[in-house]
């Protein structure tokens, strides 16, 4: 069965459409190595919590949203390989700048998952 990444990000409204063209070329870098389905998708219909949520997740600050990420690779080997390899493209060095990056990423969090059910 699959495996999939989920990761979740704080970004600034403001840089909706800045992040729009970086997300393009990491899919794409992504897809060269291996990855079968990306979705990128912005907090629309996102409830705020009592005790947790999105929102809070991220610590988000006034002017910022959540952004969910998800990537379907078709197996832990694959994907293990594709982020060692991502990380190190030159086309992505200037994303991977904590400098020039477009939100916060140390409010960023990710993780990997194995499938449980899948059709």
């Amino acid at each position: 069965m699959s495996y999939v990444d989920f990761v979740c990000i704080p970004l600034p409204k403001d840089n909706l459409e800045k992040y729009k063209p970086q997300i393009e070329l990491f899919a794409t870098v992504m897809k060269e190595n291996g990855l079968i389905s990306y979705c990128e998708a912005i907090a629309d219909d996102v409830p705020v919590g009592k005790s947790t949520d999105w929102f809070k997740a991220v610590k988000t600050q006034d002017g910022e949203t959540v952004v969910n990420t998800f990537l379907k690779w078709p197996d832990k080997a694959t994907r293990d390989n594709a982020w060692e390899n991502g990380m190190k493209d030159p086309r992505l060095a200037e994303m991977m700048d904590p400098e020039a990056s477009l939100f916060d990423g140390k409010r960023m969090f990710w993780g990997g998952f194995s499938t449980l059910f899948e059709i």
